[in-house]
C-alpha cells in the first residue's frame, strides 16, 4: 500500500472513532433483545441479567413451552407466555428468556458475595417479593427463584417511614419523609446511596444528603442543601457516583449531575417541557466542613446514567434535555455521552463524545462490561409496549470509549496473572503480571483498579465502586512482561465482599478486566 493510501486509511479509521465533539464508537449488538432493558446487572459469568416489568403486556420473546405466567397486575394479558427478563451472554451476543412470576417494575438489586443476584420489591403483587438469581454456565438451567414474602415492607414507589429497628429489622429514617415533596410527584424516589469508607451510608434525596449509621439507626451528619435547591431524584432524575477511592485513604467524594427544575414534572404533565438542569455538584463527604462545589455540564440532562470507567473517568450517557422522568414526560433526547475527568482542573473536566442515533429515555439503562465497553439498552416512556413516538426500544448497543480505539493497541496491557476468578483477601500484597508492547511502557502511568459492577436502573448505578490500588514499582520480568505488587483494600468498608473486575491501566488505556473475588 502506498504512503498516501496508508494515510487515507488511517484518516478514515480515525473518523470512525472521533469527530469534532470527542471520541467513542457505537455498535448495534442486537436489534431485538426481546424486552426493554429497564434493569441491568453484569454477573461474574460475563452474562447480564435484564428485566422490565410484567405489566407491559406481551414482550417480544417467548417463554419456554408450558411456562406461561398469570399476572393479575397486567391489564392487557392475564395469561402471558412471553418473558420479561432475559440473560444476555456477552461472549455469544445472544439472549435467553428467564421467568419472573410477579411484577418487578421499579425495584432494586445487589449481588451477594457468592455472586447471586438478589432483587427486591416491585409493583403490585411483587412489592414484597425477593427474587434470587444464582448464575450458571453449564446448561443454562438457572432461573429466578422467588420468595413471596421476602420483604416485610413493600418496596416500590411508595414513600414510607418504617418503625424503629426491631425484630423485623426496620430502620427509622424520617429523612425520606422530610424530603418528600407533596407539592408535586415525590422527587425523592430512588435516592442515591453510597457506602462511605467509615461504614456509614451517604444518602441523597431530593436536594439534601445525610450520613446514616444504619447499625444504630442514627443520622450522624447532615450536609448542606445542594445549591439552587432543585430536586435531583425521581422524577426529576439526575444521577450520581462515588468517585474513585484511592489507596486506603479516608477520602470519599460524591459527584451528582443533572436533574430537573422544581415543578418541572407538573409542568410536563401540562405539556410544558422545561429545560433540564446542566449542573453537577461535587462534595468531599468526610471533610470537617463539607461543601458542594458546582460545575456546568456541556448540555442539560435528565435521566442520564453515570458509570465509572476502568481508568477512573466517569461516563454520563442516555437521557433527555427537557421534561422529567415518568411516562410521556421527557423530550429532546440527549444523544451524545459526556466524559468527566475527575482529576482535571475545573473548567476542563467535560468532553462530549460521539452521538448515537438511538434515543435512550425513560426506563433505559447501561452497565460496564469486562472488555471496557458499555452495554446500553432499554427506553420505554410508555405505560405499555408502544412502537410509536419515542418507541419502546428492544435493541442493545455498545459504546466503546476512545481507549478501545485500535490506534492505542500497542499501549494496552494484557493481564497474565492472577487468573480470572482468583480469590483475594483484605490488606494483602499480591503480584500482578502483565504485558505491554515492547518499548511502550511508561511506568509512572501504570494504575491498577478494581470495580464492583453496578445494578443499573432509573438512572442510578447502584453498588458500583472503583478502587485505585496502592502499588509498588513496575519490574521487568523478561521481554515485554512486567510485574508489580499491589495492596488490596484494607476492609469491607472500602470493598464489600464479592466479585470485582480488576484492570491494569497504562497511559489511561485499560486492559481487559479479570474477575477477582473477595469471599
Amino acid at each position: 500500500m502506498t504512503p498516501p493510501a496508508l494515510a487515507l486509511c488511517f484518516f478514515l479509521s480515525f473518523l470512525l472513532w472521533h469527530d469534532a465533539a470527542g471520541g467513542g464508537k457505537w455498535d448495534l449488538l442486537l436489534s431485538n433483545a426481546g424486552i426493554s432493558a429497564m434493569h441491568m446487572q453484569l454477573l461474574h459469568t460475563d452474562r447480564v441479567v435484564m428485566f422490565d416489568r410484567t405489566a407491559f403486556g406481551n414482550s417480544n420473546i417467548s417463554l419456554p413451552k408450558g411456562k406461561c405466567v398469570h399476572d393479575p397486575d397486567d391489564p392487557v394479558s392475564r395469561l402471558d407466555c412471553t418473558a420479561h427478563s432475559v440473560e444476555y451472554d456477552v461472549r455469544t451476543n445472544s439472549v435467553r428468556p428467564l421467568t419472573v412470576l410477579t411484577n418487578i417494575w421499579c425495584s432494586s438489586g445487589a449481588v451477594f458475595p457468592d455472586g447471586t443476584l438478589a432483587q427486591t420489591g416491585g409493583n403490585g403483587q411483587g412489592d414484597h417479593v425477593v427474587r434470587l438469581y444464582k448464575p450458571c454456565t453449564d446448561n443454562n438451567s438457572c432461573d429466578w427463584q422467588e420468595i413471596t414474602k421476602g420483604l416485610s415492607q413493600k418496596r416500590c414507589s411508595i414513600p414510607n417511614n418504617p418503625p424503629r429497628r426491631g425484630p423485623t429489622d426496620y430502620y427509622s429514617l424520617p429523612f425520606l419523609q422530610q424530603t418528600f415533596d407533596h407539592r408535586e410527584t415525590d422527587n425523592h424516589l430512588y435516592p442515591f446511596v453510597f457506602l462511605n469508607v467509615d461504614g456509614n451510608l451517604f444518602i441523597f434525596a431530593n436536594n439534601r444528603a445525610i450520613l446514616f449509621d444504619y447499625t444504630n439507626s442514627k443520622i450522624i451528619r447532615t450536609y448542606p442543601t445542594l445549591p439552587g435547591g432543585d430536586p435531583r431524584n425521581y422524577p426529576s432524575t439526575g444521577s450520581a457516583v462515588l468517585l474513585p477511592l484511592k489507596g486506603n485513604a479516608g477520602a470519599a467524594e460524591v459527584l451528582l449531575c443533572g436533574g430537573a427544575l422544581k415543578g418541572a414534572c407538573d409542568r410536563a404533565r401540562n405539556g410544558d417541557f422545561v429545560k433540564a438542569l446542566d449542573t453537577c455538584g461535587r462534595i468531599r463527604i468526610n471533610d470537617p466542613n463539607p461543601q458542594w462545589v458546582m460545575e456546568i455540564m456541556p448540555s442539560a440532562r435528565v435521566m442520564g446514567d453515570m458509570l465509572l470507567l476502568p481508568n477512573g473517568n466517569v461516563l454520563i450517557i442516555n437521557g433527555a434535555g427537557t421534561g422529567t422522568a415518568a411516562w410521556e414526560l421527557g423530550r429532546s433526547p440527549v444523544l451524545s455521552p459526556v466524559l468527566y475527568y475527575p482529576d482535571n482542573q475545573p473548567g476542563s473536566r467535560f468532553e462530549v463524545q460521539n452521538p448515537t442515533s438511538t434515543p435512550r429515555m425513560y426506563h433505559s439503562s447501561s452497565v460496564l462490561l469486562r472488555d471496557g465497553r458499555v452495554l446500553v439498552g432499554g427506553s420505554n416512556p410508555h405505560e405499555f409496549y408502544n412502537f410509536f413516538n419515542f418507541p419502546t426500544d428492544l435493541t442493545l448497543q455498545s459504546f466503546s470509549p476512545a481507549y478501545l480505539d485500535p490506534q492505542f493497541g500497542n499501549l494496552r496491557p494484557k493481564i497474565l496473572s492472577p487468573i480470572s476468578g482468583s480469590n483475594i483477601g483484605y490488606g494483602q500484597q499480591i503480584p500482578i503480571r502483565f504485558i505491554v508492547a515492547p518499548g511502550q511502557l511508561v511506568q509512572s502511568t501504570i494504575m491498577v483498579t478494581m470495580i464492583a459492577p453496578s445494578f443499573t436502573t432509573h438512572s442510578f448505578s447502584m453498588n458500583q465502586r472503583l478502587l485505585v490500588l496502592d502499588r509498588g514499582d513496575v519490574m521487568p520480568v523478561g521481554g515485554s512482561v512486567y510485574q508489580l505488587m499491589v495492596r488490596t483494600p484494607a476492609s469491607s468498608n472500602l470493598a464489600p465482599a464479592g466479585y470485582y473486575l480488576l484492570f491494569v491501566v497504562h497511559k489511561d488505556i485499560p486492559s481487559e478486566g479479570i474477575w477477582i473475588h473477595i469471599p
